[in-house]
């Protein structure tokens, strides 16, 4: 069956072929199981046959209809498998991507080191992804690309594309991991060949800054808290620092300011006190003692 690319990764094209064929198949079926109905029901109605007749057997109608539908149905499967088998089966010389999800956020790890919160890969080079899960079980899905595969914990699982078209797409969580499921987006952005390796072969940053914000990454916080001033899950770090807080503690308001140590005991100690219009769905977040200075300082740059 040829390989018509449908959509801007060839997976799309794969996955589309098939559907459309189990659909044409079963499209077909319903149209002659349909008119066969009709037909007898006309044909041999009361009024036409009001004295019932012994009907004898027809092993060549019982061999035809058993038979068809058996290679029909394996067809369906050939095709389908043939096309699982090549979206989970690793192509030579393809770019391999860590896919690391937590609650609510997707890291990109790149064999180079770098890391991203989105997935950005070059058009018309394949691709393989090595998925698993911080936490629980969430599931990655690529709609344009057609493929999804879930993240489990302490488990390794694959995915496979190569788009051929430059672009942004959407990249969503589609097994219900918690409050913040809806929430745990990102992208997919294809960029020219050249534009990705000026990008993949930048030195990032090596001050205090930019490692708080690597660790904010690293950690899934920006998965629910931004560090522009929009609203997400959780307040945006943007202006965070010293500004002044209502929270609800054991049921009562009560006014704080956000200052070292109020957010290092928020970090270890997380929903005790819940900020006025968002919910408690703050999960505990390890992080060690100079992590955590980190994370403040980087949020004290953030004004």
């Amino acid at each position: 069956m040829p390989t018509m690319l449908l959509g801007p990764a060839n997976t799309s094209g794969r996955v589309d072929e098939t559907f459309i064929y189990i659909v044409g198949i079963s499209a077909v079926l319903l149209l002659l199981v349909t008119g066969c109905m009709i037909y007898f029901v006309v044909r041999y109605s009361r009024k036409r046959h009001p004295q019932a007749e012994e009907v004898k057997e027809s092993v060549w109608l019982e061999v035809f209809w058993t038979v068809v539908p058996t290679l029909l149905a394996l067809s369906m499967f050939y095709f389908g498998w043939v096309n699982f088998k090549y979206i989970r089966t690793p192509v030579k010389d393809a770019i391999s991507v860590n896919v690391v999800a937590s609650k609510w956020a997707w890291l990109f790890i790149y064999e180079n080191g770098k890391r991203s919160d989105v997935l950005r890969v070059p058009v018309n080079k394949p691709v393989r992804l090595v998925l698993t899960s911080a936490d629980v079980i969430h599931s990655l899905y690529i709609p344009a690309f057609r493929i999804k595969e879930d993240c489990v914990p302490g488990i390794k699982t694959y995915l496979g594309f190569n788009a051929n078209e430059t672009g942004t797409y959407d990249i969503f969580c589609t097994e219900y991991c918690g409050v913040g499921h809806s929430q745990m987006l990102s992208k997919v952005i294809v960029i020219s060949g050249e534009e990705f390796a000026k990008w993949y072969e930048t030195t990032e940053a090596s001050g205090a800054a930019k490692k708080g914000q690597l660790l904010l990454q690293d950690k899934g916080c920006l998965g629910c808290h931004s560090i522009d001033g929009s609203k997400k899950a959780g307040p945006s770090f943007k202006g965070l620092y010293r500004a002044r807080e209502t929270v609800i503690t054991n049921g009562a308001e009560r006014t704080v300011i956000v200052d070292d140590a109020y957010i290092k005991d928020y970090v270890r100690h997380p929903n005790i006190d819940i900020v006025k219009g968002y919910q408690p769905i703050m999960p505990v977040i390890p992080v060690t003692d100079a992590e955590l200075a980190l994370l403040v300082e980087y949020i004290k740059t953030l004004k």
